[in-house]
């Protein structure tokens, strides 16, 4: 169950700030012809090349959205690289590469943000990313197996921007002693922290938690609501630990935990 979701969590962490499109930039050298219709040549001004990208790209203009962000990349411009990154990291429309991906984070991470800027989001992003990477490392790059390093940024992501991804994963780590000694304390507390934001692996490891210590009744509510909750990505492994959980409690217990489960759900709870 622990290696399923950190697995599953990696993936999440690409696109943690719910960007509900998939940028395509070319890597040709050579420029692709702007719609002169539109008065958007590379030399334009990196915000109106990311916002003429962007549009193109909803339009199916795949080309000229792609040159866009890479003009736009090469200016500077923050939007833009976080779009070059993400898709390095899931091979979308360019071929996959993490370290690529990893390079442009950093990029960002070390520019750093203003409080209260619009840029917070690709910050804390690149942030989370780069914590993914170095909780796993990049195979045949200089960046190796840093779990240390991988904590240190869920905290900062967790504590500064109050981030529920950032929070269950560092909780995560807390309890099983990545990066650092087991700290079960201080892991329930971040991971109660996420599980407050909605977060159902969060909601799922404490209830499992709660079972464990022999809270059996809530802890299987709390993973029954975790799963009933839990996008795609996340069901395999909740519903591998409920069941493991149902298999174990009496059946008096299983009643109770479902009817506890439906009174929490239809009160909003988690």
């Amino acid at each position: 169950m622990k290696n399923s979701v950190m697995r599953i969590s990696e993936r999440a962490a690409v696109g943690i700030f719910g960007c509900a499109f998939a940028f395509l930039v070319g890597l040709s050298s050579a420029a692709w012809a702007f719609d002169p219709d539109a008065g958007i040549t590379e030399k334009s001004e990196p915000r109106l090349l990311f916002k003429f990208g962007f549009s193109a790209y909803k339009k199916g203009e795949k080309d000229d959205a792609a040159e866009a962000f890479r003009y736009a990349a090469k200016q500077g411009h923050p939007g833009a690289r976080w779009a070059l990154a993400n898709m390095y990291a899931v091979g979308d429309g360019v071929a996959e590469d993490d370290y690529e991906a990893f390079k442009i984070f950093d990029q960002i991470a070390r520019q750093g943000v203003e409080p209260g800027s619009q840029e917070t989001g690709y910050f804390v992003n690149a942030l989370i990313s780069l914590a993914s990477y170095y909780r796993k490392g990049i195979p045949g790059s200089p960046v190796g197996r840093d779990l240390n390093q991988a904590r240190d940024l869920y905290f900062q992501a967790a504590s500064a921007f109050g981030v529920p991804e950032a929070q269950f994963q560092l909780g995560y780590m807390m309890w099983y002693g990545e990066g650092g000694s087991i700290n079960k304390r201080q892991a329930k507390k971040w991971l109660n922290r996420a599980r407050k934001a909605g977060h159902p692996g969060a909601t799922a490891l404490l209830g499992n938690a709660m079972f464990e210590d022999g809270h059996t009744v809530r802890g299987l509510a709390m993973m029954t609501v975790a799963l009933e909750r839990a996008g795609n990505s996340d069901k395999d492994w909740i519903g591998a630990m409920q069941e493991q959980a149902f298999s174990l409690a009496s059946e008096s217990d299983r009643r109770n935990a479902v009817a506890m489960a439906g009174d929490m759900m239809s009160k909003g709870k988690n």
